[in-house]
C-alpha cells in the first residue's frame, strides 16, 4: 500500500451537526476499520464488534425519527457517512445500508406499538438486521415469490427459501416478505422475524468473487411461527413496502459505490505520485493524468446524482426513477474506476499487496445487488416511456 492518507472528501453538508458527524465517521473508519479491512477481507472474518460499535455511536439509525433512537439525519447527510465507510471496508457501508433497509418497513408502516416495541433495539440498542426478498427463483421478478405465510389463529406459520441474505445467519432481525395471497405483487405481506426464531436455520455462506466478510446465504424457514403482532402494514401490501424500501437502498448502493471508486482513486493517485519511471513520476505522463481526470470526473458526477436523488426525498418528491439513475450510474462508475486504478498500478495493481484489485471485485457486485443494473436501465424506461405493451 501506498503511504499517503487519502484526502477527505470537500463535501458540501447542510448543517455543524452533520459536519461534525463526517469528521466522526472519518475518524472511526481511520481508526477501526481501515486497517483491517485487507487482512479480514482475506480471511473472510465478519467484522460484528464494528457493527456494534456504529450502534453506540448512533450511526445504525441515522435517517430514522430521534424519539426511537433514530439520527434524524437527512439522506444528503446519510448517504454521505455509507460513502465514507463504504471507502474504508465496503463490507462495513454495504452492510449499515442493509441494515437500514431492513429497519425501513417497520419505520415507515408499522403502527405506532409496533415502532416503540422494536425500534429502539433495532436503531441502537446493538442489533443487526437484515432483508429477505430474493429466493432461488425469484431474484429480479420479485413478485414471483414462492415463500408462504399461513394464518394460524393469531399467528403466521412461514415456510420457504430465501437466498442471496446478506447478515444471512448472523442477523438479529429478518424483514421478510412472504405470499400470504394470490399469485403476483398482490398476495405479498410483510414480517418483522426474530433471528433465533425456531425453524429458522441459514445455509452455509456462499463463497464469493468479493466482499468475503460480509456472510451471504440461504435461509430455510421450516415452519417458522410469527404473532400477527409482528406483521408489518396490511395483507397484501408487502411488495409496495418492498419497491418503497428499494428505491431507498439503491440510493445506499449508490453511496456505496461512490465509496469504493474513492478509495480507488486516492489509492491510483498516491501510487502515479510516488511511483517513477524515465526519472519522472508517472504521474508526468499525460496519458496517466488524463486517465486519473476521467476516474475523478465520473466520481464527481456520481456523487451529484445520488445527491441530487437524495434531496428529492428529503423533500418528500417522487426520487424512483432517479434512485434507479444513481444506482445505475454510480456502480457502473465504480467499476470503470477500480479497473482503471489497477491499470495504474500496472503489475502491482494485480497482487494483493494493494487494495485495488480487491476493491475491483467487489464493485462488481454492486451492479447487481438490489436489482441488477439491467433492472435499473427497465425502471427508468418505464418512468420515461411508460410499461412494455407486449
Amino acid at each position: 500500500m501506498t503511504d499517503r492518507a487519502p484526502q477527505p472528501v470537500d463535501r458540501q453538508l447542510p448543517t455543524e451537526e452533520s459536519r461534525d458527524l463526517l469528521a466522526l465517521v472519518r475518524e472511526i473508519a481511520q481508526r477501526e476499520i481501515r486497517p483491517r479491512a485487507a487482512e479480514e477481507e482475506d480471511s473472510g472474518r465478519f467484522p460484528r464488534e464494528v457493527f456494534t460499535l456504529l450502534s453506540e455511536a448512533g450511526l445504525l439509525g441515522l435517517p430514522y425519527p430521534g424519539e426511537y433512537g433514530g439520527g434524524e439525519q437527512p439522506y444528503e447527510v446519510y448517504l454521505q457517512v455509507l460513502e465514507e465507510l463504504a471507502a474504508a471496508r465496503l463490507t462495513v457501508g454495504l452492510g449499515v445500508s442493509v441494515h437500514s433497509l431492513a429497519c425501513h418497513g417497520l419505520g415507515g408502516y408499522g403502527t405506532k406499538e409496533q415502532q416503540a416495541a422494536h425500534l429502539p433495539d433495532m436503531l441502537g440498542g446493538g442489533l443487526l438486521g437484515a432483508y429477505c426478498l430474493s429466493e432461488p427463483a425469484a431474484g429480479s421478478d420479485a413478485a414471483s415469490l414462492s415463500t408462504k405465510a399461513v394464518r394460524d389463529g393469531d399467528d403466521w406459520i412461514i415456510t420457504g427459501t430465501k437466498a442471496w441474505i446478506t447478515h444471512g445467519g448472523v442477523a438479529d432481525f429478518y424483514t421478510v416478505l412472504a405470499r400470504t395471497g394470490v399469485e403476483g405483487p398482490k398476495g405479498i405481506t410483510a414480517f418483522l422475524v426474530p433471528g433465533d426464531a425456531e425453524g429458522l436455520t441459514a445455509a452455509v455462506p456462499e463463497k464469493k468473487m468479493g466482499m468475503k466478510g460480509s456472510p451471504t446465504a440461504q435461509l430455510h424457514f421450516d415452519g417458522v411461527r410469527v404473532p400477527d403482532s409482528r406483521r408489518i402494514g396490511e395483507e397484501g401490501q408487502g411488495f409496495s413496502i418492498a419497491l418503497a424500501a428499494l428505491d431507498a437502498g439503491r440510493l445506499g448502493i449508490a453511496a456505496c459505490a461512490i465509496g469504493v471508486a474513492q478509495a480507488a482513486l486516492d489509492e491510483a493517485l498516491a501510487y502515479a505520485l510516488d511511483r517513477k519511471q524515465f526519472g519522472h513520476p508517472i504521474a508526468d505522463f499525460q496519458g496517466l493524468r488524463f486517465m486519473l481526470a476521467d476516474m475523478a470526473t465520473k466520481i464527481e458526477a456520481g456523487r451529484a446524482l445520488y445527491l441530487a436523488a437524495a434531496r428529492l426525498r428529503d423533500a418528500s418528491k417522487p426520487f424512483s426513477r432517479q434512485a434507479a439513475m444513481a444506482k445505475l450510474f454510480c456502480t457502473d462508475a465504480a467499476m470503470a474506476v477500480t479497473t482503471d486504478a489497477v491499470q495504474v498500478l500496472g503489475g502491482y495493481g494485480y497482487t494483493a499487496d494493494f487494495p485495488v484489485e480487491r476493491l475491483m471485485r467487489e464493485a462488481k457486485v454492486l451492479q447487481i445487488v438490489e436489482g441488477t443494473n439491467q433492472i435499473q436501465r427497465m425502471v427508468i424506461a418505464r418512468h420515461l416511456a411508460g410499461p412494455e405493451t407486449r
